[in-house]
């Protein structure tokens, strides 16, 4: 089986370690994780902020499924919105996980038919990701 592309959407400033156990789980077979890595200080809709955006907006484009981790401040992060948006626009399979249930859900995540993640653990987030 082939591994499946998925670029993950983060909060940066808040989420890495949620990220950085996907990066672990990225050895197992049936996963190829994609990120940008990378400290975004510049507002998502700067003149400045053009290049990351294309950059981002390429490596979502080469990956069918979109992964979102929701953690305690992600439905206030511009950026996760802005790629969430690109997600829709390129129609990839959205998957969303909440880092804890009381987590808020980032208001671009309703209405576009996403598939969640019960819990994130590698199990919950491969159910999803093979249901979607």
């Amino acid at each position: 089986m082939a591994k499946r592309k998925v670029f993950i959407s983060f909060d940066y400033n808040n989420d890495r370690h949620y990220k950085n156990l996907l990066v672990a789980w990225d050895k197992n077979k049936h996963f190829d994780f994609s990120f940008y890595d990378g400290s975004v200080t510049v507002p998502v809709n700067s003149t400045s902020a053009g290049p990351i955006r294309r950059v981002i907006s390429r490596r979502i484009s080469e990956c069918p499924r979109f992964l979102c981790i929701v953690g305690e401040r992600t439905y206030s992060s511009s950026w996760v919105a802005w790629e969430i948006d690109k997600a829709v626009q390129l129609s990839r399979k959205l998957i969303a996980i909440k880092t804890s249930r009381s987590n808020s859900t980032p208001p671009s995540l309703y209405g576009v038919d996403a598939t969640w993640a019960l819990s994130f653990t590698f199990d919950g987030i491969k159910k999803a990701l093979d249901e979607s």
